[in-house]
Formats: C-alpha cells, sequence, structure tokens
C-alpha cells in the first residue's frame, strides 16, 4: 500500500489547524493510500505548535518540525519536503485555501505514473493582485523559457524519485515554481477554484511578493543583464550619432543657421541619464554577486529547533 506524506508549512494558523487536519484525514478515509502528515511551525508566535503538539498525540500518522525562526514560505515547504518519507509527498497551504477534496484526483494522476501534479488556481475575479500576479508568471515564463502559469500553486504531488533529486539540488535559493518546472520528467496539472481562508488573515505581503518575484527571475534567468548589455550598447550608438552630428555642425557652419548650444542643460540631462543607467545596472548586478554570497557562505535553508520526525535518509 502506498504511503503518502502530505506537508503543511505553519505561520500562525492556529484557527485552522483542526479543521485543516479534519478534513484532510476525511479525505484519506476514503483512499486506498496509508498518510503521513508533517506540519512544519515555522517560527509560529501563537499557539500553533501546542495544537500540532496535541494532534501528534492523538494521531500516530501526524509528525512535526518546529523550526528555529521563520525561514519563509519556501523555507519551510523545503524543510518538511527533506523530512517526508512516503512514495509520493504532497504540499500544500495549512489556510484550506487548497482544497483537500482534490487530493485523490492527485494521487490517481500519480498511479498512472505520472511524477508531478501540480494545480493552477483559477480566480473568480481579475483583482489587481491576480493581474500584478499574471504580469509576473509572463515576464519570468518570457525571461527563463520556462513554462510556468499564471495560476500555479505549491499545492502540488511529486514522486518520490523526483523529490531526491530536488533535495539533492545544491542551490541556496530554491524557487520551487520553477525547479519543478525546470527538472521536467512527466507532469499533469489540475486547476482549481481558490477558497475562502477558513479563518485569519494572509500572512503574504507585497514586501513578500516582490521578493518571492525576484526570487524566480533571478534563479532562472540571466536576461535583466544581458537587456543593459543591450541598452548600453543603443546608449553608445545614440552617444557616438550624436557626436558625429555636432562634429558635422561645427564643420559646417556656415552653411547653416542652428545655434549649438552652451550644453549646460544638455550635459546634465545626459549625466542624469547615464548615471541612472549604470545605477540600476550596478544594483542588479549586486543581486546576482549577492546570490553567489549567499551561495558561498553554506548556511542551511532551514534550522530545525525539535521535530517528533527524522530527516530523510536519502536527503
Amino acid at each position: 500500500m502506498n504511503l503518502i506524506s502530505i506537508v503543511f508549512p505553519v505561520f500562525n494558523e492556529e484557527s485552522n489547524l483542526d479543521a485543516l487536519y479534519s478534513k484532510v484525514k476525511n479525505v484519506f478515509n476514503e483512499t486506498s493510500s496509508c498518510y503521513e502528515f508533517i506540519f512544519v511551525d515555522n517560527g509560529s508566535t501563537d499557539n500553533s505548535l501546542c495544537i500540532i503538539k496535541s494532534l501528534c498525540e492523538t494521531d500516530p500518522n501526524v509528525q512535526y518540525l518546529s523550526l528555529s525562526r521563520n525561514f519563509g514560505h519556501q523555507g519551510g515547504l523545503f524543510a518538511g519536503l527533506t523530512h517526508a518519507s512516503g512514495d509520493a509527498v504532497i504540499t500544500m497551504d495549512a489556510d484550506l485555501q487548497h482544497p483537500p477534496e482534490l487530493i485523490p484526483e492527485m494521487i490517481a494522476l500519480w498511479e498512472e505514473g505520472y511524477q508531478v501534479v501540480y494545480t493552477n488556481k483559477v480566480p473568480s475575479k481579475d483583482t489587481h493582485f491576480n493581474l500584478q500576479r499574471k504580469l509576473f508568471y509572463r515576464v519570468i515564463s518570457k525571461l527563463s523559457g520556462l513554462k510556468v502559469n499564471p495560476g500555479q500553486s505549491d499545492f502540488r504531488l511529486l514522486d518520490k524519485k523526483v523529490l531526491q533529486i530536488l533535495i539533492n539540488i545544491p542551490e541556496y535559493k530554491k524557487f520551487l515554481r520553477g525547479t519543478v518546472s525546470w527538472l521536467g520528467f512527466r507532469q499533469a496539472s489540475l486547476d482549481f477554484q481558490a477558497l475562502e481562508r477558513n479563518s485569519g488573515t494572509s500572512k503574504f505581503s507585497y514586501k513578500s511578493l516582490l521578493a518571492f518575484a525576484v526570487d524566480g527571475i533571478l534563479s532562472f534567468s540571466v536576461a535583466p543583464l544581458r537587456m543593459f548589455v543591450i541598452a548600453g550598447l543603443i546608449t553608445a550608438t545614440l552617444s557616438l550619432s550624436y557626436t558625429i552630428i555636432v562634429i558635422l555642425l561645427v564643420m559646417l557652419r556656415s552653411f547653416h543657421s542652428i545655434v549649438i548650444p552652451p550644453g549646460w542643460s544638455t550635459l546634465a540631462v545626459a549625466i542624469s541619464f547615464f548615471g541612472a543607467i549604470q545605477l540600476t545596472a550596478i544594483g542588479i548586478l549586486g543581486e546576482y554577486i549577492g546570490r553567489i554570497y549567499d551561495q558561498t557562505k553554506g548556511r542551511p535553508v532551514f534550522i530545525v529547533n525539535e521535530a517528533s520526525v527524522k530527516q530523510n535518509e536519502d536527503s
């Protein structure tokens, strides 16, 4: 009988955990698969960890990790993935916006031979946030060459083979949605209607989403650097053309009445323009160098404070 691991990253979700556990367990009661629930407490400051521990006491199939601090959503996911021991692992959020009822379909596709089953969130309406998300995924797909759908979420199933390859990639900042797409293998997708949060508010701020977007673009593309190479060549061409025009005007001033300005305003605008390009280019270059610096430090993606489950020996 197959063992399915379910990983739940948790950050201040005390009001959702009991309902989450009940709904997901009811789903598995109607399937032939065994289950393993892994709750990853990602530095919660509420009563989430106590509730998770009480679930562990009542159900031997429930395990938990408590991280030393908040390592971000991707860090929490990765912590759970490295401790999963199932034949397949499913990751889903703890706010019940990912419908547990979709789990049997994901397992059925996996049993048909698909090694990755990802889900696409279908928005109920085109809000300002949804439009921004569509723009981000369109940009990252164009820049990286990956096929990343606008509604793609972290609600996915990974075969054990895919999971081990993912875990063993020596990359500090993993953009999981892009990395899973990049890995290849046989993949299938399912659409779902995003549900309202069972309780509480979203922990994803615009600052977090912006950092998520930057990680996604820089992890899979050097296009921003190439764009500034192109911008530099275009600017150099325009500057050279302007220089030639000025020289010709000076040499042929007896044939025209064009007055060449003293140049202070032109000079100020040119310096500001070139300075802005240089500073922006240096900033983008700095982002790439910063990622190299983070990688070379060799710091862990997460730190476990306490746990009821041991790390997967194959990790």
